[in-house]
Order: structure tokens, then C-alpha cells, then sequence
């Protein structure tokens, strides 16, 4: 590499915001800068993105980054995209106008079509080709009910006039100005229509949720040039090198390259990934198996539990309850009791993922009595976002029959001491949070850093990860035990309310 080209720039595209990051050739940030878009709520269980305005978001904090680092776009060497997975859209491919909003992987709506696959018994036919359980946050539905619902899409989509994608798709295609179609194996294996043992998109499941194959985009490493930014639509010319969704790229950038090793990212919510290395481990206990990176040309797989609600939870108590009025707000409350006082609070909001899928379930506030002050209700959020990942590990150590030491944590949650601590004792498992808790971010820089050889190898990459603070279990077997047996209660309670 150039000495001049010593800066990698990673776009990391969440759920509420999109964030830009310049790294140095050591992974130390330079800069960062974020910009929230606007969530739409057309209907109960529904959540939309305008996908114009989250692409101009994403411009501009990537413009912004390169500004706020003072240093010219020539000494960037590559750009690396990491993303919200499974949010789709559909989108003209002459004009590049959306046919409608990007539906969301939080969105419920095609939970009746997913109920029908379940009554037509094809939930094992779906699972044993893409290592999913069928359900509403997956993309394949999304695009069908775009296909059935907007006014002549199936017939254009038919005819080769409309593409589809993930997030990462969309902004690649409006990057390079449209000339590139193009999606990664990770984003790919999140949209229920890729075959993850042949690595194609599946012809049977194409038909099945009656989806043109002309609409999808070609599947690529998650490392890999492919191709330029337009420097009319971006102001400079830097090489796209990394796709990655965003869970994947948490799992690498903590650097998880070998089987057994475990990440926990707590964000809008909250996914647990272990490497499982070159084979695909088939779950019993309702995980996911899925793609965890491409990588020089080989595929390595991943379990994955997914819980819809982790740092949005706190987001609610500050923005619809007004309970706080930041998250620091939040850890304060909860540190200032020695527990919830009782009160359990399953945040299903959105349905149930891992290990439930249950897309009628809704959250729930139980064990409320006159004592309970918002102080417990913080506590007790805390609480029940901790619960939820320990539902994932316990059923991850069941299905993949490897030891598990510890569980590295990041993403903004994360942060939080008091609610590591919880997870540590409810785990019974050491917790590692990294200096860098943006490993979203930093594993899409080490992807593209790879691809064009400003990093040499993943041992290099180890050697740049630091621990920050390690959290060990503290709570005696019984008690943990039993708030865990309460947990499990208040789940089977909130579960089936919607049907």
C-alpha cells in the first residue's frame, strides 16, 4: 500500500442513523460523525425508511468524515459498507426512484403470509436451503408484498424494469451511480431466497414467493473491490472493497475467526453470532445457521440468535414513555437499586425472535406493585434486554457442542456497566468489551483493508484488538436460576397476544 493511502473509510448503516468512520492503518479512529433519519410508522407493527432519504443520510456523513478528518480522499484507500440486514427495497432501474419506502427488518407485516408457508408446510423446505425459520424479518416477503401491493411493480419487476436489494445493494447501486448491482454472501443468506449450500440465489424459492431472479444482484465476498464511487455523486473516487451485514461484520471486527468463538452486539437489537467455521451447523432449538463471512474465496457459516429489541427498549423509555431523558439517565436510575423490585419486562414490541419467532407476541410489564418506582422499571429494562441473550446462549451452547469461555460484547449498549455485570452473572460466562466497542464499523474497515492489502492477514487484525474491561459472574447459581425461571414466565405470557 501507498504510503499516502493509510486511511480506511466504513459507512456502518443501522436501523435509527447512519455512521461514517475514517480509521488509520493501526484501526485507531480519526473521526466520526452520525446523522438519525426519519422511522415511519404507517400501522401497528409496521416500520419504513424513505430509502432516498437514508442513502442522502448516508452521503452525508460520509462527506462529512472526510471533511472532519483533514485529510484528502486520495489518502483513502478503500471504503467499506456494513449494514441493517434484511430491510429491503425495490427500485426503478432507469430512474432509481424507489417504487415505494424501504420496509424494515423490524416490520411485521407479512406475518399472515408467513403463518400461510407454516399451514403449506414449507418451513423446512425454506430452512434446510437458506438456514432460516421462516418469518416476517426476512426480505423475501418484504419484496413480495411490494410486488402484490404497489399498483403495476409485478408486471415492471417481470418485464426487467425494477431491481431489488438489502441495504448494502442500494447504496452501492447509488454510489457508483448506478452502474453496480452487486450484494454480498452475508446479506445475501439474510433475505430467505439464497441457498447457502450451493451459494445461488434458489430457484425453487424464487418461485415460491414469486420473485423475478432478474430483480436480485450478483453475490460477491464480503471482501472485495467492487468497483468505484462516482465522484459526481460523492465529490471523490475511492474503491468500494467491503459489503458486509451488520452482525458479520461485528463477529469479524472482534476478531471471532476461529469455531466456538461468540460476539453479542447490542444495538437497536441485540444478535448473538458464533463461528462455526467452514460447515453449516443445522439448529434444533430454533437459531439460525447462516453465512458469517466470504472471505479469499471460502465461506464461513455462523449460528445466530436475533432479539428485536435491545437498545431501542431504552430508546422507548426516553422517547414514548419519557421516563429518561438520555440512556446515561437510565443506567443512573438503575444503579440507584439493588434490582427490579419484582417487575420483569419482556420488551416483544415487534414479536419475539430467537428462540421464539413468535410474531404475535407483545411486550409486557409484569410484577408491578405499589412499591415499583421508574428507578425498577429502568433496572428491570436493563434487565430484560440481558434475559433475552441469555435465552440465545443457552440455546447456542445446546446446538453447536463447543465450549464456550467468554462472549465479547460491543455496539452502543454496551457501554453500559451495570446492564454488562447483570449479563455476566445471568450468563455465568465472562464478558470481554473491547476499546472499541464501533466493531460493526471497524470489521467492515478490516474487510475492505483486506481487499486491498493495507492489512495482510487476519493475524495482523488480532493483533489490533485491545479488551477494554472484563465483567466475571458474581451471583450465586440459585439466584440466577430463578430470575431466570421468572424470565421465562413472563415470556410465555407475553407470547400469542396479537392471534
Amino acid at each position: 500500500m501507498a504510503a499516502e493511502k493509510r486511511y480506511i473509510l466504513a459507512l456502518d448503516q443501522g436501523t435509527t442513523s447512519s455512521r461514517a468512520i475514517v480509521f488509520k492503518a493501526n484501526a485507531q479512529k480519526v473521526c466520526a460523525t452520525q446523522k438519525e433519519f426519519t422511522q415511519y410508522f404507517p400501522q401497528p407493527g409496521w416500520v419504513e425508511h424513505d430509502a432516498e432519504e437514508l442513502f442522502l443520510c448516508s452521503l452525508a456523513v460520509m462527506q462529512e468524515a472526510v471533511r472532519d478528518a483533514k485529510i484528502s480522499p486520495a489518502a483513502i484507500c478503500a471504503l467499506g459498507i456494513t449494514n441493517q440486514r434484511e430491510t429491503v427495497v425495490v427500485w426503478d432501474k432507469k430512474t432509481g426512484e424507489p417504487v415505494y419506502h424501504a420496509i424494515v427488518w423490524q416490520c411485521r407485516r407479512t406475518a399472515d403470509t408467513i403463518a400461510a408457508l407454516s399451514r403449506d408446510d414449507k418451513n423446512e423446505l425454506i430452512q434446510s436451503k437458506t438456514g432460516l425459520i421462516p418469518d416476517p424479518y426476512f426480505s423475501a416477503t418484504k419484496i413480495k408484498w411490494i410486488l402484490d401491493n404497489v399498483k403495476g411493480a409485478r408486471a415492471r419487476a417481470e418485464r426487467g424494469e425494477l431491481l431489488a436489494g438489502t441495504i448494502d445493494t442500494w447504496l452501492v447501486w447509488k454510489l457508483t451511480g448506478g452502474k453496480i448491482h452487486v450484494t454480498d454472501y452475508t446479506n445475501a443468506s439474510r433475505t430467505m431466497l439464497f441457498n447457502i449450500h450451493t451459494l445461488q440465489w434458489d430457484p425453487e424459492l424464487l418461485e415460491l414467493f414469486s420473485i423475478p431472479c432478474c430483480m436480485l444482484p450478483q453475490v460477491k465476498d464480503s471482501s472485495c473491490v467492487y468497483g468505484e464511487t462516482d465522484k459526481e455523486v460523492c465529490g471523490f473516487t475511492i474503491p468500494i472493497a467491503a459489503c458486509i451485514g451488520d452482525q458479520q461484520a461485528a463477529l469479524f471486527g472482534q476478531g471471532c475467526f476461529k469455531p466456538g468463538e461468540v460476539k453479542t452486539t447490542y444495538g437497536t437489537g441485540c444478535f448473538m453470532l458464533m463461528n462455526t467455521g467452514t460447515t453449516p451447523i443445522a439448529s434444533k432449538s430454533q437459531l439460525l445457521t447462516t453465512i458469517a463471512i466470504g472471505l479469499d474465496g471460502q465461506i464461513q457459516y455462523a449460528l445466530e440468535g436475533s432479539v428485536f429489541m435491545g437498545g431501542a427498549t431504552i430508546k422507548w423509555l426516553r422517547d414514548q414513555l419519557g421516563l429518561i431523558r438520555t440512556a446515561k439517565e437510565c443506567d443512573t436510575l438503575a444503579q440507584s437499586v439493588p434490582d427490579s423490585n419484582g417487575v420483569i419486562i419482556v420488551p416483544a414490541f415487534t414479536g419475539l425472535g430467537t428462540p421464539y419467532w413468535d410474531p404475535y407476541a407483545r411486550g409486557l410489564i409484569i410484577g408491578l406493585t405499589r412499591g415499583v418506582t421508574k428507578a425498577h422499571i429502568c433496572r428491570a429494562t436493563l434487565e430484560g434486554i440481558a434475559f433475552q441473550v441469555k435465552d440465545l446462549l443457552t440455546c447456542m451452547t445446546e446446538d453447536a457442542g463447543l465450549p464456550i469461555k467468554n462472549v465479547k460484547v460491543d455496539g452502543g449498549a454496551s457501554v453500559s456497566n451495570i446492564m454488562m455485570q447483570f449479563q455476566s452473572d445471568i450468563l455465568d460466562k465472562p464478558i470481554f468489551r473491547p476499546k472499541n466497542v464501533e466493531t460493526t464499523a471497524l470489521g467492515a474497515a478490516f474487510c475492505a483493508g483486506l481487499a486491498v492489502r493495507l492489512w495482510q492477514s487476519k493475524d495482523e487484525l488480532l493483533d489490533i484488538w485491545k479488551v477494554d474491561k472484563i465483567f466475571t459472574p458474581g451471583m450465586a447459581k440459585d439466584k440466577r436460576e430463578g430470575l431466570y425461571a421468572q424470565w421465562k414466565r413472563a415470556i410465555e405470557r407475553s407470547r400469542g397476544w396479537e392471534s
